[in-house]
């Protein structure tokens, strides 16, 4: 089985009749983990790809993993959530390749909003950290009830109330735009001084 055969694309219209199969996709992938999961309804999920705020990986016509994003304080935060592979097609670097995809709608649609994921996984913490996410305390996330209160099908909801929401088991990651650009600005002399240094060696125009 090859990943080349997988196209992970921007989820459109003709993609919601997957919708019962993702969720059925995200339900075992909770049972699977043992942690618990925020439950998604196929209305929903179907509601997500329609928007243009979904990430769909098929093979052929088949379903295979799936993501999606959510805008809250009116677009100042935006989550990327719902990440799922077939346990079939695990282990081939699909994740990764879907999770690129959503930070690349996420960023297209909200490019000044900060992005953020709240997750137990452990590959998908690294894969955050891997595209600059940060891990940050839940105070720096967004304060949105409504976001919270989709945690409310999780196993784990009474851990989160009983700690007013400051804590749980998952563990909060951040990318923030405006630091990654003060970021880019900070190194950018070094980056001439160094082109400028090589130009002079091999005697470049």
């Amino acid at each position: 089985m090859s990943n080349k055969a997988i196209s992970v694309v921007f989820a459109e219209e003709q993609h919601a009749k997957y919708a019962e199969r993702i969720c059925q996709l995200i339900y075992e992938s909770a049972l699977q983990r043992g942690t618990g999961i925020a439950k998604r309804s196929p209305e929903y999920v179907a509601a997500k790809i329609k928007g243009g705020k979904a990430v769909v990986a098929l093979e052929g016509e088949k379903l295979v993993g799936f993501s999606y994003i959510e805008c809250w304080e009116h677009g100042d935060f935006v989550a990327t959530s719902g990440l799922i592979v077939d346990p079939e097609y695990r282990h081939m670097g699909l994740a990764e390749r879907i999770k690129r995809r959503t930070f690349e709608l996420a960023r297209r649609r909200f490019p000044y909003a900060k992005l953020f994921s709240i997750t137990t996984s452990l590959p998908v913490m690294k894969l955050n950290s891997r595209m600059g996410y940060k891990p940050v305390t839940f105070s720096e996330l967004t304060d949105d009830d409504e976001f919270w209160k989709g945690c409310e099908g999780c196993r784990n909801y009474d851990i989160l109330q009983r700690n007013e929401r400051r804590m749980c088991l998952c563990t909060g990651m951040l990318y923030d735009p405006a630091k990654e650009e003060e970021k880019h600005w900070r190194l950018k002399p070094y980056l001439m001084y160094i082109g400028n240094a090589f130009k002079k060696i091999f005697h470049l125009k």
